[in-house]
This record gives structure tokens, sequence and C-alpha cells, in this order.
């Protein structure tokens, strides 16, 4: 049988913090969630390997490592209210939970919203809520956010999520073409109107869909 807790220390200690991410309340997050049961039964073994984990809808499980990236990147504190964009599994806002107060995680599809929703509740995770939808133009009625994290490639960052972040918020989401190489960038919203920006470096991950990313097969694609 699988000893999960020890391949989830191992993957901590030389995926993460090996790879110089330190923070200490980030690991003990990933030590937390058990990313054996984010995964398709068929994946549960390879669940620590690595890299991306294919999952239900045709979606994958993002490395542990980017994820990791990700939330360190844009800050995620103690008791910070987060947005992420492309909630997929869950796996990624059951780790900021045990960090942040509040995660809020948008899903476009049924099946992945319907079996994230179930594991958070069957593990606990009650400050985390999935909602079904395009997160492209983010949750405005719940805004601001001190993070927001897209799971998804855009071909900008949409105005909507610059808009939504907190003065001294962080945004991180990897913009470029589908089925190439993209960069990850953060955005830190310094005023009303000022905004920097920085490369994180090249990732690669599932196109960002919706009214203010790609178009659906056959739709035009709309711009901010």
């Amino acid at each position: 049988m699988t000893d999960f807790a020890a391949e989830r220390e191992t993957m901590v200690r030389r995926q993460i913090a090996g790879r110089g991410i330190e923070g200490e309340l980030l690991l003990e997050a990933f030590r937390a969630v058990p990313r054996e049961d984010f995964v398709p039964d068929a994946m549960r073994e390879f669940a620590y390997e690595d890299g991306p984990l294919p999952i239900e809808a045709g979606q994958t499980v993002s490395q542990p490592y980017i994820v990791a990236l990700m939330i360190e990147a844009a800050g995620v504190a103690r008791g910070g209210r987060i947005l992420e964009i492309g909630a997929g599994s869950g796996y990624s806002a059951a780790v900021m939970s045990r960090i942040a107060g509040e995660v809020i995680a948008i899903e476009r599809h049924s099946e992945l919203v319907a079996l994230a929703r179930g594991r958070m509740e069957r593990l606990g995770f009650d400050n985390v809520r999935i909602l079904e939808g395009d997160g492209t133009g983010g949750v405005l009625e719940e805004a601001p956010f001190e993070a927001i994290l897209c799971a998804a490639s855009g071909s900008h960052v949409p105005e909507p999520l610059r808009r939504q972040l907190s003065i001294g918020g962080i945004l991180v989401m990897p913009v470029g073409e589908p089925e190439a190489v993209q960069t990850l960038v953060k955005v830190t919203r310094r005023g009303e109107e000022e905004f920097d920006e920085e490369t994180l470096g090249p990732v690669r991950f599932v196109p960002l869909i919706g009214a203010h990313g790609w178009a659906d097969p056959g739709r035009e694609t709309r711009k901010d």
C-alpha cells in the first residue's frame, strides 16, 4: 500500500523547499492537503510526481511546484481573501485555504465543480467556496481580493480581474497562446489606476475560456 504521507513529505522537501520556496506557512499548507484525494482514482499512485496530472473534463492539476510558486508570488497570507480562476480539482484552493481566511474558486466545468465541492466538504475545508461560471470577469460582488490566481492562460490579463484587486493586492496568471509556452506574470495594484507587472518565467497551462479570455470554438474572442 502506498504511504501517501511519506510521499507528501518528500514532495514538500524536494520539489518545493528544494527549489527555494521556504515560507513555513506555505510548506505546512502543502503538508496538510492530501493531493491523492484531488486526482482521479487511476492517478492516485502518481499524486506526488513532479509534474501535472490529468483530471476529469479533459483538464489537468498543475505541478505542485508551480502551485507553490503562484501562491508564494501572490503573497497569500493569513486571513486574506483569495480568488482563484479555474478551480479544477480544487487542489490549489485547498492548499490556499490552509493559509487564507477565505478562498473563492470559480470553475466552468460542471463535473469539476461537483467533484471539488464534494472534496471540500469531505475533507473539512469549510473556508473554500466553489462557484460555477465564467471566471474571466471575476466575482464583482465579492471584490476586492488581496490575491487573485488564474490557473489558465489568456492572451492578456483581463481588466475586470485587475479592478477586483485591493490596493496592494497581487494577481498571478499565465499569458500566452494555447498549446505554446506561456509567461507567468505578476500584477500588483499600487493605486486606483497604477499597476506594476513583472514576469516570473515560462509555464504551460490550459487556455482561459470566457468573455474576457479565449473564445469557445466557433466564437470570436472578446477583448477588454
